[in-house]
């Protein structure tokens, strides 16, 4: 097994067991944040752990860095290690959201160096719907301690986000909704509209009509279009808290697009200085 990007259910089936794959669910609704584990809890993946958005893929008593600030590295290694993570091992994470949740965990794998690691296509839904089999029987937890870092110059942070708008050097994308991008609507943070220079690519428009990804030629035509004049190691992504954002990074990566990074703060947190400047509309 080596799945880097995406894996389908079929793919997935056809490992289920090993003892080189680690299964992840990352169902999550911000707007009741107990309902994805309750989920898990009744039907899973065989083996699935599960992972809380608030509780595992982030530390909320950080101030000022948006509403999902990343944990540390010690917090985060004790994640792994209770899910009995190893280096070699086959990640694969899921949701029930086009993969939004579950390309925030994608990324935080890649940021500590784990390659071997995807987001199952089409999610709980496309497995489900195949009649492959479900679980309700929690895995058992592990102990012991791994040394990680996070690779920080893949994570990116308002100063040199603000430099690099300022100089042109970045190009970054919003992976909000149109809407929200305009400054139209804005049903969660306490500021509408987007970062000055920034351009808009929702990352639903990374899926086709049957749930699952686009084919890799059509992300990459698509792209290519919108980070146009900008190569995509110049590309920054963003979204409202730092979550949808990976689901571009995701496609770009998954497209052959490679070393697009995250501004982890997205958003929520760039807003969270009053100083800094705000743009609406197109």
């Amino acid at each position: 097994m080596n799945f880097t990007t995406l894996i389908s259910p079929q793919e997935l089936a056809g490992h289920c067991g090993s003892e080189e794959l680690l299964i992840v669910d990352c169902r999550f609704e911000l707007s009741d944040t107990a309902k994805g584990e309750q989920a898990w809890r009744q039907s899973h993946l065989p083996g699935a752990h599960y992972a809380h958005l608030d509780r595992d893929l982030s530390d909320l008593r950080k101030s000022g860095l948006g509403r999902h600030p990343l944990p540390d590295i010690d917090t985060f290694a004790d994640v792994l290690v209770r899910w009995g993570w190893r280096p070699d091992m086959q990640v694969v994470a899921y949701d029930d959201a086009a993969g939004s949740t579950a390309a925030r965990l994608w990324w935080m794998l890649r940021l500590v160096g784990h390659q071997r690691a995807a987001v199952l296509d089409g999610g709980f839904a496309a497995w489900s719907a195949t009649g492959l089999p479900l679980s309700n029987l929690a895995p058992p937890q592990a102990g012991g301690e791994v040394d990680l870092a996070f690779a920080k110059d893949e994570i990116v942070y308002a100063d040199e986000l603000s430099r690099g708008l300022h100089d042109g050097s970045v190009l970054l994308l919003d992976a909000r909704g149109g809407a929200r991008f305009r400054g139209e609507v804005e049903p969660i943070d306490p500021v509408a509209g987007h970062i000055p220079g920034a351009r808009n690519r929702p990352f639903s428009d990374n899926m086709g009509g049957n749930g699952l990804f686009k084919h890799p030629d059509e992300l990459r035509d698509e792209f290519e279009t919108v980070i146009a004049g900008y190569v995509p190691e110049q590309v920054v992504h963003s979204c409202g808290s730092g979550v949808t954002a990976c689901h571009n990074l995701l496609a770009m990566e998954h497209a052959g697009l490679g070393g697009s990074r995250i501004f982890a703060p997205s958003w929520s947190g760039w807003i969270a200085d009053p100083a800094r400047p705000v743009a609406r509309g197109a």
